[in-house]
């Protein structure tokens, strides 16, 4: 019997993966494995099946998975080696790249299932949007390009790719946990993860704000968080919290990771003071979050935010992200790929940030 790879991305509403199934078991697909993986246009879900002779071929398939609500379904043919445990896999993947580091590229390719793999640079951005191509940086000034036909990669499996990198190749010199950025004026300010002592800064930060700042954050002129919110922020459960000092030791802005219930997904927030808008904070801190999230895995940061609030959403934007409507007419969403790439087009039903 044909063995099929299915992949089809659906919005994330509950019931959504029971109609794909449905519409699968009535063409008389049988569901060998299922995954579940998070990009910035949506849930994709990946199938692979097989298909008794003489029923339903990957046409038929596809337009069974459109009528169940999928939307760009990609269907390409898999061999039975392929139904193995995806997490032995990668562990077997990464105990081979430490024996053999020079192996990279077809490491990454049989990861990924790659039809194409190569040495490249990071800097070489000539296919940055190509959803089929993805270049997975190695530091050092190397990276490797993965070309796929027929099957996009999505966010999740450039997060598995740069995991297993991390994990299986030498590790670069650890980071410090506070660290000086500059600032389009030259100036340096240093950010560091939140500490308990930092309440009270946390207080005058949030009373040197115009109401105007602290609604575009909270959506509300919230005062300041109340000492349970600094306590669940110094929590590493909840996520993370940096903030930023100016030369005088002052609190100048708050920068939040935090963590939602969708896998690989985090929710980025943050509050700069009034007088230090304008300056390049703001895409520093969340240059800054973008790389702390890969660094951690995650493989999709999300913001909400007024519609109203341009600058939070062009500086987003710039970053990659792309703007949805929610329920709410006065709120919207920005995603953004971890791995830095531009985030696709929106779904069916999704109208997209020119028509806000």
């Amino acid at each position: 019997m044909p063995l099929l790879r299915i992949r089809t991305e659906i919005e994330d509403r509950p019931g959504r993966l029971a109609l794909l199934t449905a519409a699968l078991a009535g063409r008389g697909a049988n569901i060998l494995a299922l995954s579940v993986q998070v990009d910035a246009g949506g849930v994709v879900d990946e199938f692979l099946v097989d298909v008794p002779a003489g029923t339903a071929g990957p046409r038929e398939l596809a337009e069974a998975l459109a009528a169940a609500g999928g939307a760009r379904t990609a269907v390409r043919p898999a061999r039975p080696h392929e139904l193995v445990d995806e997490p032995t896999r990668a562990l077997v993947l990464a105990s081979r790249l430490r024996t053999e580091p020079h192996a990279v590229p077809e490491v990454l390719a049989e990861l990924l299932r790659a039809d194409e793999s190569a040495w490249a640079r990071p800097s070489d951005r000539a296919d940055a949007d190509d959803e089929y191509v993805l270049t997975v940086p190695l530091g050092h000034g190397r990276a490797v390009r993965l070309r796929r036909y027929g099957l996009p990669f999505t966010a999740t499996e450039a997060a598995r790719a740069d995991a297993l990198v991390r994990a299986a190749l030498p590790a670069e010199p650890p980071r410090p946990a506070s660290r000086r950025l500059p600032l389009r004026d030259g100036t340096h300010v240093t950010v560091r993860p939140i500490e308990r002592r930092d309440a009270g800064a946390i207080r005058e930060l949030h009373e040197r704000c115009s109401l105007d700042s602290r609604r575009m954050r909270y959506f509300s002129p919230k005062p300041y968080p109340p000492p349970r919110a600094i306590e669940r922020f110094c929590d590493p459960a909840h996520g993370l919290t940096l903030v930023a000092e100016g030369p005088d030791g002052s609190l100048l802005a708050l920068a939040h990771l935090i963590h939602v219930l969708d896998p690989g997904v985090a929710e980025l927030a943050f509050l700069v003071e009034d007088g230090w808008q304008g300056r390049g904070l703001g895409r520093a801190l969340a240059e800054l979050l973008l790389a702390l999230a890969r660094e951690r895995g995650l493989v999709e940061l999300r913001a909400t935010a007024l519609s109203e609030n341009v600058r939070m959403r062009r500086l987003l934007t710039s970053l990659g992200g792309r703007t949805r409507r929610t329920e709410e007419p006065s709120i919207v969403e920005i995603r953004l790929r971890a791995d830095g790439r531009p985030a696709p087009g929106a779904l069916a039903g999704w109208r997209g940030d020119r028509h806000l």
